[in-house]
């Protein structure tokens, strides 16, 4: 049984991972921190876990707190995991971190996106990019997971079988809306019922902090450098990630042969599915769920490629994508505990 422990237990992230892992057959949730809640059950803050959890109750943020666990995930703000995560290593524990803190290479761009200090450089290179479609067989053998982000994962994978297969110029357009949970569970105006309601728009658009691990990633499946523009945007839903991505062909290939290159990718993916060429996701499709819905449009027989990719932004985007590489490390099924099918309206 594998003893799991969590750092910022109360936030949509926290619990999204504790959903999940409290019905994992292989483990055991041993510690889940909170220092506002220290002391109160679990189940009385979030009561959907309640007869799941063993009266589980939140402790302090320590090492003291996390030595029985044998992994620790950290579902905090950029900035928390890096002060930690060098003791928890030392003591033979797996780091699992659903931040930003060690998703780039360069540590300079890392902190010219995130205005802060990076702790622990040193790590940087030890850790590997937690997108198992991507990664797998280095997952397998790591000891610190920096799991990809939510926008990051609905694009990456969107466009990864065209760059492998050099199908498209390498100046690509990235047009993505995200509910509101992405912003995290926190009193801020901009996310307000009244605020986000009935209203749609685009934000940080001379650039978002998930612009550069996105080209990261891309630049590293193209082996060259892609331009990319990316435009995020803000929809009055509460979870959910739907990525419309353009990209210009080189030369002439038809629907169907771009869609044989899609479904040969993700052929043994049980995580992506490629739908059938010419169709249109939902989020809803895959509300709940740790899947990544694709479909492919050639708008009046072009040479832009559309490609529609839907992911929810908590699971596939965040506490999923997290279990699927545990379960990579410590040698479980892949989709252990993640066959949670779609919520559905």
């Amino acid at each position: 049984m594998i003893k799991a422990g969590i750092v910022g237990g109360t936030g949509y992230t926290g619990v999204e991972l504790l959903r999940i892992l409290a019905l994992h057959s292989d483990v055991e949730i041993t510690a889940v921190t909170s220092r506002s809640d220290e002391g109160m059950r679990v189940d009385a803050i979030y009561p959907n876990l309640r007869g799941y959890l063993k009266n589980l109750t939140f402790c302090l943020p320590t090492i003291e707190s996390l030595l029985n666990c044998d992994v620790v995930f950290f579902a905090t703000p950029n900035g928390i995991a890096m002060l930690m995560t060098k003791e928890l290593l030392n003591r033979g524990i797996k780091v699992i971190d659903l931040s930003a803190d060690f998703r780039l290479k360069n540590v300079a761009e890392w902190e010219k996106w995130y205005d802060m200090t990076h702790v622990s450089p040193d790590l940087i290179t030890q850790a590997v990019y937690g997108l198992p479609e991507i990664h797998r067989d280095a997952l397998k053998n790591a000891d610190l997971i920096s799991c990809a982000g939510c926008y990051p994962t609905a694009v990456q994978l969107g466009f990864l079988p065209l760059l492998e297969k050099e199908c498209a110029d390498l100046n690509l357009i990235a047009d993505v809306k995200s509910g509101v949970s992405g912003a995290g569970r926190k009193a801020e105006i901009a996310t307000l019922l009244s605020e986000t309601g009935e209203s749609f728009k685009a934000y940080a658009v001379n650039g978002h902090r998930h612009l550069p691990e996105i080209k990261q990633g891309l630049t590293a499946v193209a082996k060259q450098r892609v331009n990319l523009t990316f435009v995020p945007h803000l929809t009055p839903m509460i979870r959910g990630i739907h990525a419309t991505l353009y990209a210009t062909l080189k030369n002439e290939i038809s629907g169907e042969e771009l869609q044989k290159v899609y479904e040969n990718r993700y052929a043994n993916e049980e995580f992506v599915d490629v739908l059938p060429f010419g169709s249109h996701p939902d989020t809803r499709n895959v509300r709940g769920s740790n899947r990544c819905q694709i479909a492919l449009h050639l708008p009046q027989g072009g040479k832009t490629l559309v490609i529609l990719s839907v992911i929810d932004n908590l699971v596939k985007g965040a506490a999923g994508q997290a279990v699927q590489a545990m379960n990579l490390r410590f040698g479980l099924p892949e989709n252990q505990g993640l066959s949670t099918i779609a919520l559905y309206p």
